[in-house]
């Protein structure tokens, strides 16, 4: 199952981008053995305008056709990382291609693509900027796959 992180706005070289890649490529290596990945980030300019529906509609485009939908928000679910990761392999095994997680801009995810997601996903209660929460997703793709293929990264 393909994975994209698409996400409003340009990420400029810099530590949160070395620390995606690095937690990208480490899924990638762990996940392929379990059908999972690649992943891909796919970036949406928010400065074309329209505000959150503009920022919407760009999502909307940048989804792969049939993929299930988690959008990352504050109201969503607040999960484990064992919970997440059994949430990502059920996905995969009820035939899912693609996953798509979505991350909104600065003022969040427009409520009507909010409303189309199959999942929502909260990071915690509080408000996260949305360029570390790239990073938050990343290496908890990386921590369910370790988790799926039984290797020590994740303690409990």
């Amino acid at each position: 199952m393909r994975v994209h992180i698409c996400a409003v706005g340009r990420l400029r070289p810099g530590p949160e981008k070395l620390l995606i890649d690095d937690y990208a490529n480490r899924f990638d290596k762990t996940g392929r053995g379990l059908s999972l990945g690649p992943v891909s980030v796919v970036e949406v300019d928010e400065r074309k305008g329209g505000g959150m529906a503009g920022e919407a509609a760009l999502l909307r485009r940048a989804i792969p056709e049939g993929a299930v939908v988690c959008a990352l928000d504050e109201r969503g679910t607040i999960e484990g990382s064992p919970d997440f990761a059994h949430r990502v392999t059920g996905w995969r095994d009820d035939g899912a291609r693609d996953l798509a997680f979505v991350i909104g801009g600065a003022d969040g995810i427009d409520p009507t693509l909010r409303a189309e997601a199959d999942h929502l996903l909260s990071f915690g209660k509080m408000v996260w900027p949305h360029m570390l929460v790239r990073v938050m997703l990343a290496e908890q793709l990386y921590r369910a796959a370790t988790i799926l293929a039984g290797g020590p990264y994740h303690r409990t």
